[in-house]
């Protein structure tokens, strides 16, 4: 095979440095008209590659077919990062004038843009695809809306979004919503992120429905009227590491008895809140679907004492929610007719409790456990129970226990006591401790005598949330009673 001279390949060498110091210079002009300096790069290589391929200067055996030479691809065919920045579509990131359309441009495009398959059936995904807002802060008159729905795999981040004077009351800033009917879910795996969302007055922060596994992530959603966030239907959309509130304060604020609206509505199920701060609104959270998770939330948001509710649980019959590790600071817990509640883990200040609801008298599988309550010495119950719709009448497997108390009323579902004395007749009266009046399931106790004597001795009494324990003589005698409103497992 025939071989290169060194001075020849010297001499080419020279030539490929020249021939790349001209395209170099050029490439401002190139990158003009679209190419990229990657682009450039290519057509760099691709040149070199050509000139210095030996089977081009020398002849080559009849037996050998040469490759053809590459050729620089062309920019259309080379993939590009879909990052959508609002500025290129003339969004005005001080503020000062409107960028709606602009950014529903960029919105639309994203949508539109590359997919790699399908996440759920007839959901397009769009490859994390990212609206950017640059850190810039837009003014829009009515709600971000996506183009069509059936797209996931999407990403709006990085800025602040206010609505105008002239926004709709009633609208949301942005909107996962659709006006039509779908058999499958709008949306999936769109995330909200690194946002601040100030509605002005003007609406609500963000609505999400009838959607799959939507992250609202480290979002900070302020002057809403009607709702912070909203999810209707779907499940599966986390909030996390988020601020909302009515009103820009840290508490004590004059005008915490004219706070309105709610922070976060969940409307559908299998949804999780952790570590979220609702600073001011009328409710924290409304909660009307099922196995939902609340962890981590800290709820300062309106005062019971002024009308507020921290959290609020209107699901009477089956409730299925899990409510840990929270902070409840003035501000109580509501449930109405609780069945499958579990809440645990948190901290209850100045005198914040939770209150039990009864709508039909159902509670069933309950437990409020291992909480710590700090009151202001009101003689306000830790748990309360609301029967003005009528009483309890159907209670089971409900354990209230473990829980520490300063300042406020004591309540559980088991409680002991000790008795020492000589007669006849021992009562250990529980109706302060015991949650439901007139309730008692079950009873232990155990009887010792001081000194020889070996008395029968009976329980004689359950009733009224009082244990009556009785002997056949009058002894001298230490008595322990532990009692459950539950029927022993």
């Amino acid at each position: 095979m025939a071989t290169i001279s060194p001075m020849l390949f010297i001499l080419l060498e020279i030539t490929c440095f020249f021939v790349a110091h001209a395209y170099v210079e050029n490439m401002s002009l190139r990158t003009l008209s679209g190419v990229t300096h990657e682009e450039a790069l290519l057509g760099i290589k691709a040149f070199k590659a050509s000139i210095t391929r030996r089977d081009s200067i020398t002849s080559t055996p009849p037996s050998y077919s040469p490759s053809p030479t590459p050729s620089p691809l062309p920019p259309q065919d080379l993939k590009k990062p879909h990052v959508y920045l609002v500025t290129s579509y003339g969004a005005d990131p001080t503020g000062n004038s409107d960028s709606t359309e602009a950014l529903l441009a960029a919105i639309a495009d994203a949508a539109k843009g590359p997919n790699e398959g399908f996440l759920m059936q007839d959901i397009k995904d769009l490859g994390g695809a990212q609206v950017h807002l640059e850190g810039g802060k837009y003014l829009i008159s009515k709600p971000l809306q996506f183009p069509q729905p059936g797209i996931g795999n999407f990403i709006i981040h990085g800025g602040t979004i206010r609505a105008s004077n002239d926004f709709p009351p009633d609208g949301y800033l942005i909107d996962l919503s659709t006006t039509g009917e779908r058999n499958s879910y709008n949306y999936e795996y769109i995330t909200l992120k690194d946002l601040l969302l100030d509605s002005n007055f003007r609406g609500g922060g963000i609505s999400v429905k009838n959607s799959l596994r939507i992250n609202i992530d480290n979002c900070y959603i302020a002057h809403f009227t009607n709702t912070g966030i909203l999810v209707q239907g779907g499940h599966e959309t986390f909030i996390r590491n988020c601020f909302l509130g009515q009103h820009i304060t840290a508490g004590g604020d004059k005008h915490e008895r004219d706070f309105s609206g709610t922070g976060i509505s969940l409307q559908g199920n299998d949804n999780a809140i952790t570590d979220v701060v609702i600073f001011s609104a009328a409710i924290g959270i409304m909660i009307t679907g099922q196995a939902n998770t609340i962890s981590g939330v800290h709820c300062y948001n309106k005062a019971s004492g002024f009308g507020g509710t921290g959290i609020y649980l209107k699901l009477p019959g089956l409730t299925q929610t899990r409510i840990v590790n929270s902070y409840m600071d003035y501000t109580n817990i509501v449930a109405e007719d609780p069945v499958q509640l579990h809440i645990s883990g948190s901290f209850f200040l100045g005198d914040a409790n939770i209150v039990l609801k009864s709508v039909k008298g159902i509670v069933n599988g309950l437990n409020i456990v291992d909480n710590m309550f700090s009151g202001l010495n009101h003689g306000v119950d830790v748990i309360k129970l609301d029967q003005s719709n009528g009483p309890f009448n159907q209670i089971d497997q409900v354990f209230v226990a473990r829980n520490v108390v300063k300042g406020m009323n004591l309540k559980a579902t088991v409680a002991k006591m000790t008795m020492q004395g000589n007669g006849t007749s021992w009562t250990a009266d529980f109706s302060k401790v015991l949650l439901f009046p007139n309730l008692i399931k079950h009873v232990v106790y155990t009887l010792i005598v001081n000194g020889s004597s070996f008395p029968n001795h009976a329980l004689r009494n359950a009733s009224h949330n009082r244990v009556v324990i009785e002997t056949n003589e009058a002894v001298t005698a230490n008595v322990f009673v532990a009692v459950d409103q539950n029927i022993a497992s």
